[in-house]
């Protein structure tokens, strides 16, 4: 990946998005985040360094435009809404999320799910996380997956890039 590569973030607003976005500007990328509400990310100190598209990954129409010309994205979404299927949506969200990179040639999605101890009494929400991105077929294209563990945690690629 070389650092003319644009990179797209989900969950710009998010604790861990709003974390990420200004270290990959700080090592030179170009960074576009995907938000369902720009005006969410108004006062971020970033926001003038970004391209801004929005889009949400329940309504696949609008996610076409979010992937051009993207080489890798990062999938930070989590549903946090206490009403309704959120496992469904989770679900849902990934999978509309997966097609629509695998359509634009995205070369590879670093997708963020919970860790869990599987003997502990986990949440339904903690529980089914890690199935979110197995199941939607996000997984199709090549991806890193991250575990959130309380922090932010970089990985490093095969040609010495940090991937944060």
């Amino acid at each position: 990946m070389s650092k003319d590569d644009l990179i797209l973030v989900t969950g710009a607003t998010g604790y861990v998005g709003g974390r990420i976005v200004p270290r990959l500007l700080e090592s030179g990328r170009h960074v576009r985040v995907l938000a369902r509400d720009a005006t969410r990310l108004q006062g971020r100190p970033w926001l003038q360094d970004v391209e801004v598209c929005e889009g949400d990954v329940l309504n696949p129409e609008t996610l076409s435009a979010a992937m051009q010309d993207v080489k890798v994205a990062y999938y930070l979404i989590h549903s946090m809404s206490k009403s309704g299927d959120f496992r469904e949506r989770d679900l849902v969200a990934a999978r509309n999320f997966g097609h629509a990179a695998s359509g634009a040639n995205v070369e590879r999605i670093i997708y963020l799910g919970g860790l869990g101890d599987p003997d502990a009494d986990l949440s339904t929400h903690l529980r089914h996380d890690p199935e979110s991105g197995a199941e939607s077929g996000i997984m199709s294209v090549h991806r890193h997956t991250f575990r959130k563990h309380g922090r932010t945690t970089a990985k490093t690629t095969p040609n010495n890039e940090t991937i944060y």
